[in-house]
């Protein structure tokens, strides 16, 4: 049986050297950290909004189906006025919670504003709970990179 020493020394002789520089700080971006808003830390603060099944389930149907579009709709909107940083649902959640908003703004005053235009909200079908939260800037960006990651709608076949 032949020693597999030799064999690793030689890839290990010819592999680069990526750890003999040591770790490569990043360099600070004062054009970026100003247009997120980011404190000396690279954080700011933010609204956590956990969206809870409400008193009103909608039934199934058209008037549901617009009700989410509009839902939908609103998020987009809120992340396109640089308002909305994250949002997204939760899994099946046996107390009920459905999702999460997090809002790039300074008090839950504001959250609270910001979520009223939301469909689900305005027809009961969801409940908002409000947390202040402090967190990195860096959320602010998940939107424009969100984007990037959605696939261009397919076109259905021809029939």
């Amino acid at each position: 049986m032949k020693s597999p020493t030799v064999p690793l020394l030689l890839a290990l002789l010819a592999a680069p050297p990526v750890f003999a520089a040591g770790p490569v700080a990043p360099a600070y971006d004062e054009a970026l950290a100003r247009r997120v808003g980011a404190d000396e830390y690279g954080m700011r603060p933010y609204v956590l909004v956990i969206l809870k099944t409400g008193p009103k389930r909608m039934p199934d149907g058209e008037a549901r189906n617009a009700m989410f579009a509009g839902h939908f709709a609103n998020m987009e909107r809120l992340a396109g006025e640089g308002k909305l940083a994250l949002a997204g649902p939760f899994m099946k959640d046996p107390d009920g919670w459905r999702g999460l908003f997090v809002f790039a703004v300074e008090d839950i005053e504001q959250a609270r504003a910001l979520t009223a235009t939301d469909p689900v909200i305005a027809n009961g079908e969801m409940v908002a709970e409000y947390h202040r939260w402090y967190g990195s800037a860096a959320n602010m960006l998940l939107p424009e990179l969100h984007k990037q990651l959605v696939k261009p709608a397919v076109a259905p076949p021809a029939p």
